[in-house]
Order: structure tokens, then C-alpha cells, then sequence
């Protein structure tokens, strides 16, 4: 028993010496952007009772507008403004989700499909009130866009869709499925436990400041996972201001009749879509894409070379030359 007694004493010790090392180690400055409410310098707009990081590019006078919408849940629109190029035809509206980006924190009963789309139709009904618009969404916010032209169909002109990663429940598991490889290996949780460590040295700008850095920080993890094909193989490198880690967190659960109202009205939508899909994502790429362009009415597909899932960073040119072409035919 004394045996016994020691060797736990000794583990118990080497352990806190362990952690009070990881814990001082750690320790630096990890400043993370103030959000909308902290800083009145920053563009917004008030949605829904939410305010919003929003952007908005003018174009030429009574020109159509584009609403970009970035991916996550719990991304921004800064890997996207590539697409800024496009207001010298187009008025051209980027904005961070609610509990994401640089928008206001809110509570996760606020984080659900019904909530987005209220939100998206506010800014609508924002930017364009007397017409309808054409909708840029990637990744989760394509798949929004999706159920959002299901539901109202009029007030969208045109939408292109990059590289949604489902658009139901069934697509969903098989993601999730398929993700898990990513959250895994040596490399990953070494990379979990430091960055563990070093959310515990931040103390704001607010609160959801150490839940952002961490979560945020993970989602870099994943993404640059060396056996994920979002990328071309030089990692994936799409800036962003600061990632919303309870938007992340409450869509992990959303329900699966929410899942499925994502494409439940997709066949029904009459007008144009185009699905973008980078060349160098095997994983929601291409073929993925051609299942989701079926669903559609009248969908087509494009493929864009030299890029991974985040299309518009990778290879801007290519998708400016791309998406000029489909929205000129279809104004």
C-alpha cells in the first residue's frame, strides 16, 4: 500500500509540475479583434435587433446587387472581398453572421437555421428593398442560400453556390463522418492541448474572446490537417478575423428536420444557379457538386483550377472571370 501511495504521490507531482509548465509556457499576448460592439469604427448595420459587421461596396447608379455570404458557421466575409472587384457593375453587400466574425455575440437560442434566414432576409430587404438580389454563398452559407431560395424564390435573381458541404441530413452524416479524419492524429491533439493553454491567458476584449481563440484556432487545426483535401497542398492559408465559436458550437446540433428544410424547396426555385468547386478538393469538390447542382432546376457547374475549398482566395482571378460571365447572361 505505501508502494502504491508513492508511486500516485509521484505522479501527482510530476503531472502538476506538467501543467504548471504548460500553463507559464504558454503565456504571450493572443489579441483577438474587437467585435462591432466594442468598436464604432467598424461598418455595421442593425438586423433582426442584431448589429452586424456589414460592408457595403457601391456600384454605378440603379445597378443590380450581390449579397456575399461567407462560410462556417463561425467564419467572416475577409477571405472573400476578392469579390469587391465586382462593384464596378454591382452593388456588392459582405457581412458577418450573428455570433460570427466581427458581428454581435448572441445567445444559441438565437443560433438556429429560422434566426439565419430572418437575418438574411433583413438584409435583403436592407440593401435592396424595391428588388430582387443575386446571393454568393460559400461553403455553410451556400447551403443557407439554398434555404433561402426555397422559401422565397422571388426575391433572389441569381445565386452561385461554392462548394456547400451538404444540403441534408443524410449529407451531413456522411460529412461528419468524413471530417472525423481530420480530427485526429498526435499532431492534433498536441495542437489542442497548447492551444488550450493558451485561451486560459486571454481575458477580452469581451466575453467569448477564449471560446473564439480556442475554437477558432481548432478549426485551423482541422482545415491544415496534412490528409485534408480542402487545400492544394500548401495549406490552407484563407485569412479571417475572428472565428465565432458558439455559432460553430449550436449548429453541431441543430436538428435533423432543419437539415433537410436546407434543400427542401431547392427543386422548386426556377432561377439560375451555378456551382463552383475548386479542383484540388477530392473531399466536397467536383463530385459532390454535381449531386448538389441535380437538385436544382437550373443549375450548372464550374470547376476552377489551382484551388481548394476557400475558391475565391485561392484563385480569384479565375472566379471573378467565372462569375462576370454567369451573372452578365443572367441579369
Amino acid at each position: 500500500m505505501k508502494r502504491i501511495l508513492k508511486w500516485s504521490a509521484i505522479m501527482l507531482a510530476c503531472l502538476v509540475v506538467v501543467i504548471t509548465a504548460l500553463f507559464v509556457g504558454t503565456r504571450g499576448d493572443y489579441p483577438l479583434a474587437r467585435l462591432v460592439t466594442d468598436d464604432a469604427s467598424l461598418p455595421s448595420q442593425m438586423v433582426a435587433g442584431i448589429q452586424l459587421h456589414m460592408r457595403v461596396v457601391e456600384g454605378p447608379e440603379t445597378a443590380p446587387t450581390i449579397i456575399v455570404l461567407h462560410g462556417g458557421p463561425g467564419g467572416d466575409f475577409r477571405s472573400l472581398q476578392a469579390l469587391e472587384a465586382l462593384s464596378d457593375q454591382y452593388n456588392v453587400v459582405f457581412y458577418d453572421q450573428r455570433g460570427a466574425g466581427l458581428s454581435e455575440r448572441v445567445s444559441a437560442d438565437r443560433l438556429t437555421l429560422d434566426g439565419y434566414l430572418e437575418e438574411l432576409q433583413g438584409v435583403i430587404d436592407l440593401v435592396s428593398p424595391d428588388g430582387p438580389v443575386n446571393l454568393i454563398g460559400h461553403s455553410w452559407r451556400a447551403m443557407l442560400a439554398t434555404a433561402h431560395m426555397g422559401r422565397k424564390p422571388d426575391s433572389v435573381r441569381a445565386a452561385v453556390l461554392i462548394e456547400p458541404g451538404y444540403l441534408d441530413a443524410v449529407g451531413y452524416q456522411a460529412w461528419r463522418a468524413e471530417s472525423q479524419k481530420y480530427l485526429s492524429g498526435i499532431a492534433y491533439w498536441r495542437e489542442a492541448v497548447l492551444i488550450g493553454f493558451r485561451a486560459q491567458h486571454i481575458s477580452g476584449p469581451d466575453h467569448a474572446a477564449a471560446d473564439d481563440f480556442l475554437i477558432g484556432h481548432m478549426v485551423g487545426v482541422f482545415t491544415n490537417h496534412s490528409e485534408n483535401p480542402y487545400h492544394c497542398g500548401d495549406g490552407y492559408t484563407a485569412p479571417s478575423w475572428r472565428f465565432g465559436a458558439q455559432s460553430s458550437d449550436a449548429w453541431d446540433t441543430a436538428p435533423a428536420a432543419d437539415l433537410d428544410r436546407i434543400s427542401a424547396g431547392a427543386a422548386s426555385y426556377a432561377g439560375p444557379v451555378l456551382l463552383l468547386a475548386g479542383s484540388c478538393n477530392d473531399w466536397i469538390g467536383e463530385a459532390l457538386q454535381v449531386d448538389h447542382a441535380a437538385q436544382f432546376s437550373n443549375a450548372t457547374l464550374a470547376v476552377l483550377p489551382n484551388a481548394g475549398h476557400d475558391v475565391v482566395w485561392d484563385n480569384p482571378d479565375a472566379t471573378l472571370l467565372v462569375l462576370r460571365s454567369f451573372l452578365r447572361m443572367n441579369q
